[in-house]
């Protein structure tokens, strides 16, 4: 195991269009509907409005339509 594949933690990000800035350092996030530690190198999916990183596009979408972001 190197120093990068190491759990460092859960990381705080700041969330913008197709990117996002680390505001605490950390080796994930957590999902906000499922709790699994997403590893900020699989981090595909997030909401910019809610500041919400996500497990899957589907956990996504039905989080978005629950807040009304997105027509269901």
């Amino acid at each position: 195991m190197n120093i990068m594949e190491r759990d460092q933690g859960e990381a705080r990000l700041h969330y913008l269009d197709g990117e996002y800035e680390i505001v605490t350092p950390g080796s994930y996030v957590v999902c906000a509907v499922t709790g699994t530690h997403i590893p900020l190198d699989a981090l595909r999916y997030w909401s910019v409005d809610l500041q919400e990183a996500y497990a899957s596009p589907a956990v996504a979408t039905a989080r978005a339509q629950e807040k009304g972001l997105v027509p269901k």
